[in-house]
């Protein structure tokens, strides 16, 4: 995903964008094609709209697309719980008002970025780590909705989210070991069938025992 970024350049080979290789696009221009929530995301000290649109100078339909972009991250009505709404300070670190939120609603709040952006990229690592699967799922159909006809790349450790991708990867040791359709691996019966009868089979266990 760094790679692809251009956060490194590959010490061999090379990336193409449209049969082009991405070092003779210009950089500010080619990170502008993704839009990209990592694993280790960061909430900032400033409004909960800045920290969605990632600037300053919102205007009123900033806001607008802001109060969308948490409807479809599953966070609008906490956000709106807030004396002052999306203009709600993020943190205490400056406002001893500030909204302090937990783990997962930090994270629907960075995922709510995505929903705001217009990229053509999506890029995903573990975004949904804090979410319980029932949210998870809903954010990956809002997700997929709002995306249509773009490219969105997720990571995740989660093979439930899997089998709403086109194709799959599977990495080990920093190569690809498996690709195809869910359904395709599945069939295949290597790697990825075990893992997924393994997080089924735990799945199935834990409702038996909350049951």
């Amino acid at each position: 995903i760094k790679l692809l970024q251009r956060l490194y350049d590959p010490s061999e080979g090379e990336i193409l964008l449209n049969g082009v290789n991405i070092k003779n696009y210009r950089l500010s221009s080619y990170r502008n094609l993704f839009g990209t929530v990592f694993q280790d995301y960061q909430l900032f000290a400033v409004s909960v709209a800045e920290n969605v649109m990632l600037r300053g100078d919102i205007t009123e339909k900033d806001k607008e697309t802001v109060k969308a972009a948490l409807k479809r991250a599953g966070i609008y009505d906490k956000i709106q719980s807030l004396p002052l709404g999306v203009d709600s300070a993020v943190t205490k670190e400056f406002d001893s008002d500030g909204a302090v939120f937990s783990g997962g609603e930090a994270q629907k709040l960075s995922i709510a970025r995505i929903f705001a952006g217009d990229h053509e990229i999506v890029i995903m690592d573990e975004p949904t780590s804090a979410l319980d699967p029932i949210a998870e799922q809903k954010m990956y159909q809002n997700m997929f909705e709002a995306c249509e006809g773009k490219t969105v790349i997720f990571i995740s450790h989660r093979l439930s989210s899997a089998i709403m991708a086109d194709r799959v990867y599977l990495f080990e040791n920093g190569e690809i070991i498996e690709q195809g359709t869910h359904r395709e691996l599945l069939l295949l019966g290597a790697k990825y069938a075990d893992m997924w009868h393994k997080q089924a089979d735990a799945y199935s266990d834990s409702e038996e025992v909350t049951t």
